[in-house]
């Protein structure tokens, strides 16, 4: 999926209106197929997020009017940022010529076209989007998720059992059940390093339309020996007692890298939502302590979230947006990553603003009339600018390897 984006995102932006055109009477086999496989299957088929699969034709045929009016008004795919601000790699927007052949073939019958004209369909490692993982750890053990209440968020602790420093290249948290999960996180808890405090030693996560971490080449993740993992979840009851035991897929690095991947935050914990207030503002700042390259953002708040923004000043003085989500949306909690990581010198100032409708024309606001404060669950706020950079790797700094850290 992500693979083919940057090229739809070029085609939207450079060519003209006049020049956009469905191909005459598209079909499945030849024509939607390759959209749907590019953009759409690796949530759309069995075992993901998705609630519907759209890996055959015999699977997209009966949803697609529903394909249609999606693409028409942009619910999907999911994406969320202004185009006016950054270049990112896994920008999911179609091309308008890509609407309109999935328009115009719902439009006609929605046909199946000549199956030689086939594209060979995605491959995937049934159950994960990083493929096949080097190790996996799940919880622990099993938690029986009620069927109804409210469930505080557990945290889990897992040995890693590495007994050298480790580098990961992807990493890809899986829930059990998923219909009573809300997300997942995992960080690390390293006998060497306290990086809790700046948001550092959070690994990976795993929520609605956040994809896995997949490292590029020279990049990987530091696991040093003796790590644990913490795994952080929150479990929503949906009228049905199960028993769940989430897990997380780890793939090394061959060699040290050239860069070593972390991920750092503006937060602020202290704000007070008034009642009623619809556009309340809460800000929030980070600023560099040495020079980093920049590779994505992750905006969070919960269901009042109406907007957000990040924006970096630089020692200079200069300012530039990185990044404007003008509809906020809790149900996609989406990360931006950058065509071209982003080089910030030491000094440089991340800000990030973000306003909040806490007013009863916010239909998932669950109290109008209640002051809101940070909290964990779903009707309490947050205000986090989670973004992932990388910083030079001294090859004399570890010797840390792939699969060698295992027991």
């Amino acid at each position: 999926m992500w693979r083919t984006i940057v090229r739809g995102a070029t085609i939207a932006a450079t060519v003209t209106a006049a020049m956009w055109s469905a191909p005459a009477n598209p079909n499945f086999s030849k024509h939607v197929a390759p959209i749907l496989n590019n953009r759409c299957v690796e949530c759309h088929r069995a075992g993901e997020a998705a609630p519907m699969a759209f890996t055959s034709y015999k699977e997209a045929r009966p949803w697609a009017k529903a394909i249609k009016a999606a693409v028409l008004t942009k619910k999907m795919p999911p994406w969320l940022a202004d185009p006016a601000h950054g270049k990112f790699s896994n920008d999911r927007r179609l091309s308008n010529e890509e609407i309109e052949t999935i328009v115009a073939w719902a439009d006609t019958g929605a046909p199946e076209g000549n199956v030689k004209d086939l594209p060979p369909a995605p491959k995937f490692e049934p159950g994960w989007v990083i493929g096949k993982p080097d190790v996996v750890f799940d919880i622990g053990q099993e938690f029986d998720v009620p069927a109804s209440g409210e469930v505080p968020y557990k945290y889990f602790t897992v040995e890693t059992n590495f007994k050298e420093d480790t580098w990961i290249e992807a990493a890809e948290c899986r829930p059990d059940k998923r219909g009573v999960v809300h997300h997942i996180i995992v960080f690390l808890q390293d006998p060497k390093e306290n990086l809790a405090g700046s948001g550092g030693n959070l690994l990976v996560g795993w929520a609605p339309g956040d994809p896995p971490l997949q490292l590029s080449e020279g990049t990987a993740r530091l696991v040093r020996a003796g790590s644990k993992l913490r795994f952080q979840l929150h479990y929503t009851p949906n009228g049905t007692a199960v028993k769940d035991k989430s897990y997380v897929g780890l793939k090394f690095a061959k060699a040290a890298p050239k860069y070593r991947s972390l991920t750092g935050r503006a937060i602020n914990v202290a704000f007070k939502i008034p009642p009623h207030a619809d556009g309340h503002e809460v800000k929030a700042s980070h600023v560099v302590k040495e020079d980093i390259r920049m590779t994505s953002l992750m905006p969070h708040m919960h269901v009042r979230g109406k907007d957000f923004e990040y924006s970096v000043v630089y020692p200079d003085g200069r300012q530039e947006v990185l990044l404007k989500v003008p509809r906020y949306d809790f149900g996609w909690q989406l990360s931006y990553q950058f065509a071209t990581p982003l080089v910030l010198p030491k000094g440089s100032r991340i800000e990030c603003v973000a306003h909040y409708d806490n007013s009863a024309n916010n239909k998932f606001n669950p109290d109008p009339t209640k002051e809101v404060r940070w909290g964990d669950q779903t009707w309490e706020e947050m205000m986090i600018g989670w973004f992932n950079y990388t910083v030079d790797w001294k090859a004399d700094a570890s010797q840390a390897t792939g699969s060698a850290g295992l027991e």
